[in-house]
């Protein structure tokens, strides 16, 4: 039986998923068997060698499901080869300004696993997918005042890129 990577995710209005499934092609395109899930799906992580893990940020942090979830697999994690990443729009204001800060809010998933790798993405906002009213107020103001734009800012080249350095890392 081949080797197979697990690429879990937390997602609130699909650009993390969408973030994934590209990983997860990009992998398979490199020879990799994949499977691709929601975090909050997975029971047991005994049939991968290893695992990428991301989560979508909301309030500076990886949702609480993708906590959930590396705390859950916390032992089985820090026994196999595991790369990490988020998705965030906060990585579409001041040119990579805030890139440091972003970095940071992965130190609470360092804290329990050390990935071999680690990536930050911008995602997408596409307003009419937010769930909560509130929420969607708030970022028709952000939207309004010129701190974000709506529409995809995944940067496709750099999600493939990543995903096609991974392969020597995780499946050694």
């Amino acid at each position: 039986m081949s080797p197979t990577i697990l690429v879990a995710y937390a997602s609130r209005t699909g650009s993390t998923a969408g973030v994934a499934e590209a990983l997860a092609e990009t992998l398979r395109r490199n020879g990799a068997l994949v499977d691709v899930r929601p975090m909050n799906e997975i029971q047991d992580l005994t049939p991968y060698q290893a695992v990428v893990a991301g989560s979508a940020i909301q309030n500076h942090q990886w949702l609480p499901e993708a906590m959930q979830f590396m705390q859950k697999h916390r032992v089985a994690l820090s026994q196999k080869r595991f790369a990490a990443f988020l998705v965030c729009m906060t990585l579409t204001i001041g040119n990579g300004k805030y890139r440091q800060e972003v970095s940071a809010w992965l130190d609470p998933v360092r804290l329990l696993v050390h990935p071999v790798s680690e990536a930050l993405f911008a995602g997408a906002l596409h307003i009419s997918k937010i769930p909560s009213f509130s929420d969607r107020l708030k970022f028709r103001l952000s939207v309004l005042f010129g701190v974000w734009k709506e529409g995809d800012h995944r940067d496709w080249n750099a999600i493939r890129s990543w995903a096609a350095s991974l392969p020597p890392l995780l499946l050694k």
